[in-house]
C-alpha cells in the first residue's frame, strides 16, 4: 500500500473554501494524490445520493467542505448538509463503506492553512483505509445515469433492487 494514492473527492462550496483549482497546486499539501473537485453554489445542494454515486463509481474518499455553519450565503444549506451528511455517514456501513471515507469541513475563504490540515489528515486517514473495494469487479457494478432532478437512474433489474 506503499503506493497507494486514494482518489478522493471533495464537493466544495464556492464561496467560502480556497480556490478549488489551486488545491493540487497548493504548498503544504501532503502525498500525490490528484483530487477530484466538485464546485457548487452551495453545500446545501449536495444530495447524498451524489455522494454514494461517486462512492459507486471509484472514489475512495468524499469531502464536503462549505461554509462555517451560520455563515452561508444561502441561509441555513450548511445546516442541511451537515444534518444529510451526518445521516449519510451513519448509514454508510450499511453499504460496506467505512464511515470515516466521508469528511465533512467548514471554512472560510481565507482559511487555507486550516484547510489544508484537514484536507492533509483525511487523505492521511483514507491512506490507512486503502483503497475501497465494493465490487468484485467492474461489471458487477450497476450503471447508474443521472437524470433531471436530483435523482439517479440504475440500471439494475427492478427485481434485483427489491427487498427479499
Amino acid at each position: 500500500m506503499n503506493n497507494f494514492e486514494p482518489k478522493i473527492v471533495i464537493f466544495r462550496c464556492i464561496w467560502c473554501v480556497p480556490a478549488g483549482e489551486k488545491i493540487p497546486q497548493m504548498p503544504g499539501l501532503k502525498g500525490h494524490f490528484h483530487p477530484i473537485i466538485v464546485k457548487t453554489a452551495c453545500t446545501g445542494r449536495i444530495d447524498p445520493t451524489f455522494v454514494l454515486h461517486v462512492f459507486a463509481h471509484g472514489a475512495d474518499g468524499v469531502m464536503v467542505a462549505g461554509c462555517p455553519l451560520g455563515e452561508c450565503h444561502y441561509v441555513s444549506g450548511n445546516f442541511k448538509t451537515r444534518r444529510n451528511m451526518i445521516l449519510l455517514r451513519n448509514t454508510l456501513s450499511q453499504f460496506g463503506i467505512e464511515p470515516e471515507r466521508l469528511g465533512m469541513a467548514w471554512f472560510s475563504a481565507s482559511d487555507t492553512a486550516g484547510f489544508l490540515t484537514v484536507l492533509n489528515s483525511f487523505v492521511d486517514n483514507i491512506t490507512r483505509l486503502g483503497p475501497l473495494a465494493l465490487f468484485a469487479t467492474p461489471a458487477d457494478l450497476p450503471s447508474i445515469k443521472p437524470r433531471s432532478g436530483n435523482a439517479f437512474v440504475s440500471s439494475a433489474p427492478k427485481a434485483a433492487m427489491r427487498p427479499s
